[in-house]
């Protein structure tokens, strides 16, 4: 068995699809097939369901990819702490893959510039994922960290440190005729047409008990999964809508669009980054929470 077995396995788990994980690792289809039938055979299990396609793996495949995705996770640690030593200064390089939640994606740069301005060769894939995505792809080592809440739902046995407190306002369109307003309630919120994030998200679970706090029901006008979606709907639909009070300056200046504070109830909960604990810590992670905690928590 050797890294580049492991490495075709983790591929087509990911791609489902033998010729697209093949070009994945820039290796032939026969190439990768022949080399994961000689892991099968190394190991005396079948991995890969048989079939005129991808089907999956078997429950003995799975278990090897568990194992496949953290001997890949130390092997890449092991690759990052290496060329740290070796480099000038000890120099970082190598690339964070963050999960982030959409309610957070335009204050991530703010993490990623601090991290940057330390290990300027260190690059980043930044991935929109719902909270439960980002618990599930830290166990299965698709991504190196996360963003997401801290105090919502449980993110216990998961290192984290917090970056900023959320709280929430009404964004309305100026022309709305609550738009002079200073603040206004979750119940006369919840009287607007709204347009709102899909229900699987955390920050629409979040939003949803708060109005049950506050005995309102909203019927939402329109639901998506994309924060930009809730400001186009707000600018050219005259719909309403719940977003993070920091929208209001974090994407520039919203020519059209007014942001009022909600209240009764107050709402304000703590987003941080976390990743999985563990010893030793894989030295670009723990740059990057040493970034983290470099940075004074807002909000």
């Amino acid at each position: 068995m050797d890294i580049r077995q492991l490495q075709y396995l983790a591929a087509l788990a990911r791609e489902k699809h033998f010729t697209r994980a093949a070009q994945a690792c820039n290796v032939t289809q026969p190439t990768l097939s022949g080399r994961i039938r000689q892991l099968e055979e190394q190991l005396g299990i079948a991995i890969v369901e048989r079939g005129q396609r991808y089907i999956g793996l078997t429950p003995e495949g799975e278990r090897v990819l568990t194992w496949a995705h953290l001997i890949l996770d130390n092997w890449q640690s092991l690759q990052q702490e290496l060329a740290q030593i070796a480099g000038p200064k000890g120099e970082l390089k190598g690339r964070l893959v963050l999960g982030v939640i959409p309610s957070a994606l335009p204050m991530v740069s703010v993490l990623t510039n601090a991290m940057r301005g330390k290990h300027g060769t260190v690059d980043f894939t930044v991935l929109s994922h719902s909270s439960e995505e980002i618990v599930r792809a830290l166990a299965d080592f698709s991504i190196d960290a996360g963003v997401t809440y801290l105090d919502n739902e449980p993110v216990e046995g998961l290192l984290q440190v917090a970056l900023y407190t959320e709280r929430y306002c009404l964004f309305v369109a100026d022309a709305h005729p609550l738009a002079g307003r200073e603040s206004v309630s979750w119940k006369e919120a919840a009287e607007q047409p709204l347009c709102l994030l899909t229900p699987n998200m955390q920050n629409r679970r979040i939003v949803d008990r708060a109005f049950q706090k506050a005995d309102a029901h909203p019927r939402p006008r329109l639901e998506t999964n994309s924060i930009m979606n809730l400001f186009s709907s707000v600018r050219t639909m005259g719909l309403a809508s719940i977003m993070p009070e920091y929208f209001s300056n974090a994407l520039g200046p919203m020519q059209g669009v007014k942001a009022i504070p909600l209240s009764e109830p107050s709402v304000q909960h703590s987003v941080g980054l976390v990743a999985a604990n563990r010893e030793p810590l894989p030295p670009l992670i723990a740059a990057l929470f040493a970034s983290a905690k470099g940075l004074k928590p807002g909000g």
